[in-house]
């Protein structure tokens, strides 16, 4: 390696950050670093990034801050060459042929999420005030990972804010701001997820420092009046625990921990105490080889000092979300003063000290071959943490929706305003429409992704930005309820769009109603009657309930007749039974006796061959058929014997009929999917379907079209062979 920096050299500056840059790598990896040295320092020349910073400069700053988390040779040759997009020729091609594929790919990573800088930008209020800011952060935070297929790609992002924030630090100015608002809302919260705790605060304490430039100095004002006796009182520290370590046999790293200034802040907000009280001003650090070890040097703390109460926190028996472990407590010496106390192991510390950036090390050195399982549980737990397990948003849905559902299982795209909107993957344009507002939802004839119109049932990725095409009025069309279509993937939008067509068949119904009592009225000569109150004799809260239940045939002329009249007693309605007409025809159900009568299938029960059934004869409605066992019948039946008759199945060439499923199941991601596969192979159609989700349990229940008994044996079978499903059958 002393060869291959001695030959590139051009000053002894140049030779000692080329020298950091290949720390730690073979020979034949500092060579692949200096050639890719060599084509920045061509390409960029004396050109500037538009923060006035040389593009030179910023390569090798961002490069030299990748090589301080121990990334692999890859990673930091992507940082040298992270704008080679816009100024290397065949770029893609140049890159794979010099320096392999993976680099040009964590380029080609850091090129996406460059164009993603306006959304960021707005997304942190800047240059408008926004009463979305911290929604649309905490989306784009999300964003940034969903985008990128190479975690290191973030973190590349990552050391590259850093080092604007570094030379942004003698530029005063709005320019400066902005880039802090930003690192302070989006990049530090994202850092800290990561577990990379010194980029984290490096971005918060040059982030604080900027926006709140007194309130930094006051702080760092009082660190530095009582810098010197803090300093002695923690070599004395150090020294006096060292000698206790040595004395119980257990070796031990211990040295004093570095305050950040933006972490003194915030805790004193955050609990409302003066500087004074902020216990960890003075803290040391210990690092050991055990984790019982790590229990031995707590027992030796409290030990020479007084724990102080409420300060003590297990983070090793039980970790952090991102997986952050380590013993931490609070004493309180001879003197009165608080001394904070971390203790971890030496493996402990690299993952706090470097988070996701800890497994490139693994990747680096030889495979999970010579790491064994350890290697595979980090790469396990990285997945893990990606999936935001751990997050606490603003809404209940949205931290059960992260809880439930792995990164990879949402998707972001922006509106023509670059809006950032969150959907399930595999969601449409429709869907989108409807999670913007429902009235564009059902008024949406047409969609552009990117500029280019597509059909609506056109899944949406990652990044795209999504227009929709409206007309004036209208609603949505049935089509869109067919699953097989697959129009509409997220139940929001199905939801919606069902509301839509109920409401249509309410205000139809209302019509209906409204004519058949308005008829009645005139032909008693009684068109000023006062509805509402008619309702009311007829045991209805309103007019629009009348209306509704003459429509229904469960209020009959007769009975209003009488109301109006006021001689004999109204009759009461009926209890509400929805009926259907059926699509066989009547030809299918033969009532004893009589010939050619209208009949319906009730929906309470819904009979089908060969259910033992029964008929109501109905106000207005023909003859409800029920199954004998009905209690709505029942009901009705004992209220009104007079009006039970026999009935019996007929001819049933090609009748359907429709029936109740309840399906209770484990919830999970694909549930609905799946049994929405085993309907569609038997060519089952699915009228309705409502699904409800407690304590983990999904509650589906589905009205499918079946043509016998024979049909729902089989399909209840096939649902109980649907993983998770703890119960199929019908109501």
């Amino acid at each position: 390696m002393v060869s291959v920096v001695h030959s590139l050299r051009q000053s002894n500056g140049e030779a000692d950050a080329l020298s950091q840059l290949c720390l730690g790598l073979p020979e034949a990896a500092a060579a692949r670093a200096a050639a890719a040295l060599a084509l920045a320092r061509e390409a960029y020349a004396e050109k500037v990034l538009g923060t006035g910073e040389s593009i030179l400069q910023h390569a090798m700053g961002m490069a030299l801050i990748v090589a301080s988390l121990d990334l692999d040779v890859d990673a930091r040759i992507a940082a040298l060459l992270f704008a080679a997009s816009d100024h290397v020729p065949d770029c893609s091609e140049r890159l794979k042929v010099s320096f392999g594929d993976t680099v040009a790919g964590l380029v080609a990573g850091l090129h996406r999420l460059g164009s993603l800088r306006p959304l960021t930008r707005a997304a942190a209020g800047v240059g408008e005030v926004r009463t979305d800011v911290k929604t649309q952060a905490e989306i784009l935070r999300k964003m940034l990972l969903a985008m990128v297929d190479d975690i290191r790609v973030v973190l590349l992002r990552l050391a590259s804010r850093v080092q604007t924030l570094r030379f942004l630090n003698d530029q005063p100015g709005a320019l400066r701001e902005e880039m802090a608002r930003e690192s302070q809302l989006i990049y530090a919260p994202l850092a800290n997820r990561l577990g990379i705790w010194h980029v984290k605060w490096e971005l918060e304490d040059l982030s604080f420092r900027y926006l709140e430039p007194d309130t930094y100095k006051r702080i760092a004002t009082m660190l530095d009046e009582k810098r010197s006796e803090r300093e002695g009182f923690i070599v004395a520290a150090v020294a006096r625990l060292e000698a206790e370590m040595a004395a119980v046999g257990v070796r031990a790293e211990i040295y004093g921990r570095p305050k950040h200034i933006f972490s003194i802040w915030n805790k004193m907000r955050g609990k409302d105490i003066d500087f004074a009280e902020v216990y960890d001003v003075r803290a040391v650090r210990i690092i050991v080889d055990e984790i019982r070890d790590c229990y031995t040097a707590l027992g030796v703390v409290h030990h020479l000092w007084q724990p102080i109460h409420g300060e003590f926190d297990d983070y090793i028996s039980h970790p952090k979300g991102n997986f952050y472990r380590s013993l931490h407590t609070a004493v309180e010496a001879e003197d009165g003063r608080a001394l904070e106390v971390q203790i971890r192991t030496r493996e402990m510390h690299e993952h706090a000290e470097l988070g996701v950036a800890a497994h490139w090390r693994y990747k680096e050195s030889g495979s999970s071959v010579n790491a064994g399982g350890a290697y595979e549980d980090k790469i396990s737990w990285l997945r893990q943490l990606l999936s935001w397990r751990d997050e606490i948003a603003d809404s209940a849905e949205w931290v059960q929706q992260f809880k439930r559902a792995a990164l990879d299982d949402t998707i972001y795209v922006l509106t023509p305003q670059d809006k950032v909107i969150d959907l399930t993957r595999g969601a449409t344009p429709l869907d989108f429409a409807y999670r913007l507002h429902t009235d564009l939802g059902h008024r949406c004839r047409g969609a552009k992704i990117d500029g280019h119109m597509v059909p609506l049932n056109t899944p949406l990725a990652n990044g795209q930005r999504v227009e929709i095409v409206t007309a004036k009025s209208g609603g949505p069309s049935r089509d869109w309820l067919n699953p097989a279509q697959g129009y509409l993937a997220t139940s929001r939008a199905r939801s919606k769009a069902k509301q839509w067509f109920a409401a249509q068949d309410e205000a139809e119904m209302l019509a209906q109603g409204r004519s058949l009592v308005t008829r009645e009225l005139q032909r008693q000569g009684q068109s000023q009657a006062n509805l509402d109150e008619l309702a009311v004799k007829l045991g209805l809260k309103s007019a629009e309930a009348l209306f509704l239940a003459a429509a229904r045939g469960e209020v009959g002329m007769r009975a209003i007749d009488v109301a109006l009249r006021g001689g004999a007693e109204a009759l009461p309605p009926e209890p509400e039974i929805h009926t259907r007409k059926s699509r066989a025809g009547d030809s299918r159900i033969l009532v004893v006796g009589v010939d050619k009568l209208l009949t319906q299938v009730g929906t309470c029960c819904k009979p089908m061959p060969p259910d033992a059934i029964i008929g109501f004869v109905t106000r207005g409605k023909g003859i409800s058929i029920h199954r004998i066992e009905c209690s709505n019948f029942r009901n009705m039946a004992a209220r009104n014997p007079e009006r039970v008759i026999s009935t019996e199945w007929g001819a049933q060439s090609g009748a359907v009929y429709p029936v109740d499923l309840l399906v209770d199941a484990g919830d999970r991601q694909g549930l609905l999917r799946d049994i929405s596969d085993v309907l569609s192979r038997e060519k089952i159609n699915v009228t309705a379907v409502k699904t409800q989700s407690r304590g983990g349990i999904a509650h589906m229940g589905f009205v499918v079209e079946l043509m016998d008994k024979g049909a729902l044996k089989k399909v209840l079978s096939l649902l109980h062979e649907v993983p998770g499903v703890i119960r199929a059958e019908r109501r």
